[in-house]
């Protein structure tokens, strides 16, 4: 059984910063790419950040130069630090992982985290 637990949520105001985690554990012989999602009300899910196994970045246009992803392979561990954020970036965040398992390859979700960017 694989998990992806994620942290770092809360409500921040604009121009503020924040730091979301997602951990992997459980029955993982490797991990291949890994990122975060978004959806934020009356919208449809989006992509903000992917990383893969080397070290390749790619971000949401609406992010780019905010935003930095990285990942800790020792830790199975991704990262988003989010800077300078605005009221738009106002959504659940999702981390999300493409695993080899022991049997088998597959995409796993963390159970999301609520980020609110208000004054």
């Amino acid at each position: 059984q694989v998990q992806l637990v994620e942290s770092g949520g809360g409500l921040v105001q604009p121009g503020g910063s924040l730091r979301l985690s997602c951990a992997a554990s459980g029955s993982i012989v490797s991990i291949n790419a890994m990122g975060w999602y978004r959806r934020a009300p009356g919208k449809q899910r989006e992509l903000v950040a992917r990383i893969t196994s080397g070290g390749s970045t790619n971000y949401a246009d609406s992010v780019k130069g905010r935003f930095t992803i990285s990942r800790d392979n020792a830790k199975n561990t991704v990262y988003l630090q989010m800077n300078s954020l605005k009221p738009e970036d106002t959504a659940v965040y999702y981390c999300n992982a493409d695993i080899n398992g022991r049997y088998s390859r597959f995409d796993y979700w963390g159970q999301g985290t609520q980020v609110t960017v208000s004054s």
